[in-house]
């Protein structure tokens, strides 16, 4: 059974419990080989094969969890941790590469509005009060709006795209990562207040020291993880002569690692490419002249 002293020592790591960033950290933490079970979907879990303990919260949570050191890493949306108005109190130590979305102002396609400054001193409804209200507090002040004038920004926690529909609202401001709910309720979008991830975060001003190797074994890993997300192994056989060419479409990270083989006239070479290059580059390679091109995925590297 789990208890406190169970805890003692543990690196507390904070994941979001649901939504739309809990699947990825999952795989992250399988890539990492952080191994763990939750039982009976307990919030709390200790991991097999690490001092850690997981920690299961609402996203919006984790910043202020962090940064009030009560847990020593996390994972959460770059724009959760603003909201929260955190960003002092924790390091953003790496962007995780998923999660990608924008905070966007968005209006009735159909309607009047087709400039953000056309939308101020209106309704707008959101589920971030704080961003929003920010981004709005310029446009006013811009503006000259006065007390009583100026933007009415109105909290919802949920199906914020509804607001405009259902009279509440003249705009909105809401996450859009396809745009296609945004879409499908008649929206668009006039401004974007920022473009937003997820991130991995640690406390600024740590309550225990002694877990700092821990922590940066863990971001190691993890950044391992991201860069063969990234990257991808390329193989191939080249004729000697055309070395030089080759070399230049493969150049690897430092360099490519290039082999003699039995054949004199001829070496095998391997290096690191983009993923999202690999078909220009195996295109590239072949009509440079070159065999047998292998591509090899990467479960986890060091970079």
């Amino acid at each position: 059974m789990l208890n406190l002293e169970s805890l003692d020592g543990r690196l507390l790591f904070a994941l979001p419990k649901k939504g739309r960033l809990h699947e990825k950290c999952l795989e992250l933490l399988a890539g990492a080989d952080i191994q763990f079970r939750r039982y009976n979907r307990l919030d709390v879990c200790l991991v097999l094969n690490h001092e850690i303990a997981l920690v299961f919260l609402p996203a919006s949570d984790i910043p202020s969890f962090v940064g009030k050191g009560n847990v020593d890493l996390g994972i959460t949306g770059h724009d959760v941790i603003l909201e929260a108005n955190m960003e002092e109190h924790v390091t953003e130590v790496l962007k995780l590469g998923f999660g990608k979305c924008a905070l966007q102002v968005q209006v009735p396609e159909a309607g009047n509005i087709k400039d953000v400054k056309d939308l101020a001193g209106k309704r707008v409804v959101t589920s971030f009060e704080v961003l929003a209200g920010e981004y709005f507090s310029k446009i006013d002040k811009e503006l000259d709006l006065k007390e009583g004038s100026r933007t009415q920004i109105e909290y919802v926690g949920g199906s914020v795209e509804a607001a405009c529909a259902l009279g509440l609202a003249d705009g909105i401001v809401d996450l859009v990562e396809s745009g296609d709910t945004m879409r499908a309720a008649g929206l668009h979008a006039i401004a974007t207040v920022l473009q937003t991830e997820a991130v991995l975060i640690k406390s600024s001003k740590p309550k225990h020291a002694s877990l700092a190797p821990l922590i940066d074994l863990i971001t190691q890993r993890i950044a391992g993880v991201l860069a063969s997300y990234k990257f991808v192994l390329c193989q191939y056989n080249i004729p000697r002569a055309k070395l030089a060419e080759c070399v230049a479409i493969t150049p690897g990270r430092r360099a490519p690692t290039v082999s003699p083989l039995d054949d004199g006239d001829w070496v095998a070479v391997s290096a690191m490419v983009e993923r999202k290059n690999v078909a220009t580059v195996m295109d590239n390679l072949m009509s440079t002249g070159a065999k047998d091109v292998l591509i090899l995925k990467l479960d986890n590297c060091r970079v």
